[in-house]
């Protein structure tokens, strides 16, 4: 079995591809069980997926518009792929029996060449194999979930690879964070505002310790669902900030 990358053409999937880019999806999802969960998707839906991703039928799933689907082949047989979308690799398989002989590799360089900027993905948290693939090939993990908002309902991971030049990449992305926060904030402060209206006792006389002792230990809660980075000491000095802080802008 050649292990170069000689003979592999990597090229934009055409039409005739569907077909074998559904059977190559069933086929690695199965061998990966069970660090992968099982697609929940049958082989017909798995089928009809890709012939609306190649334009063959109108599209009745959301997708991006500028989605792009790439084929590793050699020897006329497809034996990878990568779909790519503006922002995300939405996925990247290997034929089963070509896993760990460069193709991934190759594969995923192209995808990096197709977004310099940067772009994410996700992975299962028991798919241990695919998260040190990706670190090996520089990409982070930025946030971990309980799983609760994809299809299979298992803990997953994003990871992200922050581009070309990797601390601008960071900060942008620490700077949409931070607007969000900042919306958030805004939000928190505006219903502490009205609370203070409708309390016997409003502003920092009324404040009740026993309920921000609850309000930090659910969001320690939480914050352990995603990887726990700061702790219930950190974020009870947080939230004594930005109570403290709400509660005078409250009385302005």
């Amino acid at each position: 079995m050649p292990t170069d990358l000689d003979d592999l053409t990597l090229r934009p999937a055409a039409e005739p591809d569907a077909e074998p880019l559904a059977e190559l999806f069933w086929a690695a999802r199965e061998a990966a069980y069970p660090a992968m969960p099982r697609s929940i998707h049958t082989r017909d839906e798995g089928r009809h997926w890709f012939r609306e991703v190649l334009g063959l039928e109108p599209r009745t799933i959301p997708m991006p518009a500028a989605r792009e689907t790439w084929v590793a082949e050699r020897d006329d047989a497809l034996v990878g792929y990568a779909v790519v979308d503006p922002e995300w690799l939405d996925s990247l398989y290997v034929r089963p029996d070509l896993t760990g002989h460069g193709i991934g590799s190759a594969l995923l360089e192209l995808v990096k060449g197709l977004r310099p900027d940067g772009f994410g993905l996700w992975v299962f948290e028991t798919n241990t194999r695919a998260r040190a693939f990706y670190e090996r090939h520089g990409l982070h993990v930025v946030r971990r979930t309980d799983g609760s908002d994809n299809e299979e309902k298992q803990p997953d991971l994003e990871m992200a690879w922050f581009g070309v030049d990797p601390v601008a990449g960071v900060r942008r992305r620490i700077d949409e964070l931070d607007d969000r926060l900042a919306a958030v904030l805004t939000e928190r402060a505006a219903l502490t505002a009205t609370a203070q209206r409708l309390k016997p006792v409003p502003g920092h006389a009324g404040r009740d310790r026993g309920r921000e002792a609850e309000i930090v230990d659910r969001m320690a809660r939480t914050s352990a669902r995603h990887g726990d980075r700061l702790g219930p000491e950190r974020l009870a000095r947080i939230m004594h900030v930005v109570i403290t802080e709400s509660l005078d802008a409250a009385g302005d």
